[in-house]
């Protein structure tokens, strides 16, 4: 009885720790987690950015259409493209006017480009105006 004292048994040993298969599971799982959070960080990250240059945009296009409206101006018919960055983000804007059906009233649509791709229309705001 002493003897079993002094010495455990090898089967009381073991179950005191984790064992190397354990250990390797638990970092499996553990390094799939943090995998899944990078990516998710990286997508929130990516959408962010998406996000500013719209919200950029808008208050490009928005900045146009107010200064008409301030002014009182009746624009003149046709198309005109004009750069209006953004903080360091540069933006391309494009203003189209169009007749109404009515005299009295324009069409006004401003598109926002994104000058380093002048493909990618961001954002197209639109407003009508009147003469007077």
């Amino acid at each position: 009885m002493r003897a079993c004292l002094l010495f455990p048994s090898h089967r009381a040993a073991r179950t005191a720790g984790f064992t190397l298969l354990e250990v390797l599971v638990a970092l499996v799982i553990v390094g799939t987690a943090l995998g899944a959070s990078l990516r998710a960080i990286g997508s929130l990250t990516q959408n962010s950015s998406g996000l500013r240059s719209s919200m950029m945009a808008t208050w490009s296009a928005e900045n146009r259409l107010a200064q008409i409206r301030l002014a009182r101006e009746w624009p003149a018919m046709g198309k005109r493209s004009f750069e209006c960055a953004q903080g360091e983000l540069n933006l391309s804007c494009e203003e189209e006017v169009f007749a109404t059906p009515n005299p009295f009233f324009r069409r006004v649509e401003v598109s926002v480009f994104d000058a380093a791709n002048p493909e990618r229309r961001i954002i197209k705001l639109t407003q009508i105006v009147s003469n007077g």
